[in-house]
């Protein structure tokens, strides 16, 4: 007799059902890993995140692309408007880390878990150069002080108040409205508060602003990981470590600052050395690359010289090499297969600038056009585009060098960048890269007849030393100056 099959027994079943619901969710790195990308949410600010003259720089940034190299993904990093902007993509899961030099308060504990400190941020007292020099607390309790309206630095002089000094006072300046280093260059405020990496950028538009003296408190600096991420919260804690332990996080401090780029003043002994010693190895190509493209070969080797000072071996802290400084996506799109083989790269960079100079509209007279050129070279045109357009803003002409030269400046200042497209960029340094452009060609203008032309075409690689650091960015075809500016500041 055949038996019939019995149904499992009830509590059988039910044991079965709750083992099936025990399977764990993937883990935030499981995810991470699954979509093969790390999503960082940051801002638009010289000390984080923006298109600068090699592509994409900043702090944050450096680190975070490191950290999705440990990972093994690609990175996708994109700035929003502010903090809350911030905290708003991290909530919603759109973002897997807040990286922007944070330092997490109890709204950022709303929304995620902030990881370990990672760099301790000094905290500078800065006055105008033509006034008393502060030296303590007690000298800024009896003063006009500007800070940020919710920054860090007013959240510092409000612990200030509640314990040392309980007469301190403070302008509270309104996010992206103002600058209080303009509030001290102006005489609107004795002091301000500042990071010190915010100042060695900063300094370059305020000249007459001076540091004081730093305050006792640093101000701790850390990435927020969203909610409920306990693995992802460990390995930021665990990268963070690896690369202080190596010194990688120190070398990177080091060169995400404004004081990072050298401009020399003072080159003309060393610019008559090279001339023998370098150019006469080269001249003859930058003069068959300026026949070529029809630019004067002098322009072209001027150009080289600020670049790289002629060495086919210089390499740029973001990865542009060789005598004219080219980025490796800039190198493929000319055909270059060697940016350390001096003749590709004369003629490469001769044919990028000529592309760069051609967006300039041909309605701009000369020398204006080639001076405009010569700071896309440098800046990118994107760059060139939105200073022109601050220019045209401020009633003065988008077609002047020389009134375009006033106010490229201007896109490092946040009420400005957070108006036009591309965001925030390095703005002195186009300016001091075509001064130094001009200066050399002079130079070679004046003396032609002590240039020694070697005609041999074995070159002799020169040890590499370090570069200038301002390398060519790859311009975005865009169209020439309009009368209105973007209103929201770049996303990548």
């Amino acid at each position: 007799m055949r038996r019939r099959s019995r149904s499992p027994r009830p509590a059988l079943f039910l044991v079965l059902i709750a083992l099936s619901s025990c399977t764990p969710d993937p883990s935030a790195l499981d995810r991470i890993r699954a979509r093969g990308e790390l999503r960082v949410v940051t801002v638009n600010s010289p000390t984080t995140y923006y298109h600068g003259t090699h592509g994409t720089e900043g702090f944050e940034f450096q680190l975070a692309r490191k950290f999705a190299e440990r990972l093994g993904v690609n990175l996708v990093m994109y700035p929003v408007q502010d903090s809350r902007a911030m905290r708003e993509e991290l909530a919603a899961g759109r973002a897997d880390i807040a990286a922007a030099q944070i330092t997490a308060d109890a709204l950022w504990k709303e929304v995620g878990e902030p990881c370990d400190v990672y760099e301790r941020i000094p905290q500078l007292v800065v006055y105008r150069r033509d006034r008393p020099r502060p030296r303590s607390t007690l000298q800024i309790e009896s003063a006009r002080l500007s800070v940020r309206a919710g920054s860090p630095q007013e959240k510092l002089l409000e612990r200030l108040k509640r314990t040392v000094a309980p007469d301190l006072q403070w302008i509270a300046t309104a996010p992206r409205a103002a600058d209080p280093l303009e509030d001290v260059e102006t005489g609107e405020a004795d002091y301000a508060i500042v990071d010190e990496r915010e100042f060695s950028f900063a300094r370059h538009l305020y000249p007459d602003v001076r540091v004081g003296f730093t305050l006792p408190e640093a101000r701790p600096a850390q990435w927020v990981v969203r909610r409920g991420a306990h693995d992802l919260f460990e390995a930021v804690n665990r990268f963070f470590r690896s690369i202080q332990h190596s010194g990688e996080l120190a070398q990177l401090a080091k060169e995400a600052t404004g004081d990072s780029r050298r401009f020399e003043y003072l080159e003309s002994r060393s610019f008559q050395h090279h001339l023998q010693a370098r150019l006469s190895r080269y001249r003859k190509w930058f003069e068959e690359a300026g026949a070529e493209t029809g630019v004067d070969w002098r322009l072209l080797a001027a150009i080289g010289y600020q670049e790289s000072k002629w060495n086919p071996l210089a390499v740029s802290p973001n990865g542009a090499s060789g005598v004219m400084m080219l980025t490796a996506t800039t190198a493929a799109e000319l055909g270059v297969n060697d940016r350390t083989d001096a003749r590709e790269s004369i003629f490469a960079g001769a044919r990028y600038f000529v592309t760069v100079r051609n967006k300039i509209p041909e309605r701009i007279p000369e020398p204006d056009r080639t001076w405009l050129a010569v700071a896309a070279y440098n800046v990118g045109f994107g760059h060139l585009e939105d200073a022109r357009i601050i220019t045209q803003i401020q009633g003065k002409n988008p077609d002047s060098w020389a009134d375009v030269r006033e106010h490229l400046p201007l896109l490092a200042q946040e009420k400005w960048f957070t108006r036009v497209k591309r965001g925030y960029a390095r703005g002195w340094e186009p300016v001091q890269y075509v001064d130094r452009v001009q200066r050399f060609l002079t130079l070679l203008e004046w003396r032609p007849s002590e240039m020694v032309v070697d005609r041999e075409t074995r070159v002799e690689i020169v040890p590499p030393e370090p570069p200038p650091a301002p390398a060519p960015e790859e311009p975005p075809a865009e169209p020439t100056t309009t009368a209105q500016a973007a209103a929201v500041p770049t996303t990548g």
